[in-house]
């Protein structure tokens, strides 16, 4: 359940982040309105996350992917390109996660 909520609070941080972009610096005030609620909610998510798993894990979960998310949601939807050290970064981000989580002792509290 925990992974469930944490994944939940990643995607929630990821579309704050991209109606931030949408703001175009708050001159589109509601779509920066819509990204505090969703910081908001993202962060309660994330607190209770805490509770059951250890910061160092859970921020290198919540970091990783949503940087990785970020960066494939910002090709699609604002058209921003990829190029190898883009894909390879992920890559290594998205083995990094993996291996934090799945071999890592340290994940639960």
């Amino acid at each position: 359940m925990t992974y469930i909520i944490l994944t939940v609070a990643i995607i929630t941080e990821v579309t704050a982040t991209m109606l931030l972009k949408a703001s175009n610096g708050w001159e589109k005030w509601a779509f920066g309105y819509g990204a505090i609620v969703f910081y908001a909610i993202s962060g309660m998510l994330f607190a209770y996350v805490l509770k059951h798993m250890g910061i160092g894990v859970a921020y290198a979960i919540w970091s990783g992917m949503g940087i990785a998310l970020i960066t494939a949601a910002s090709v699609v939807f604002w058209k921003q390109t990829f190029d190898i050290y883009a894909v390879l970064g992920i890559i290594l981000i998205i083995s990094g996660t993996l291996l934090i989580t799945s071999k890592s002792a340290v994940v639960f509290q």
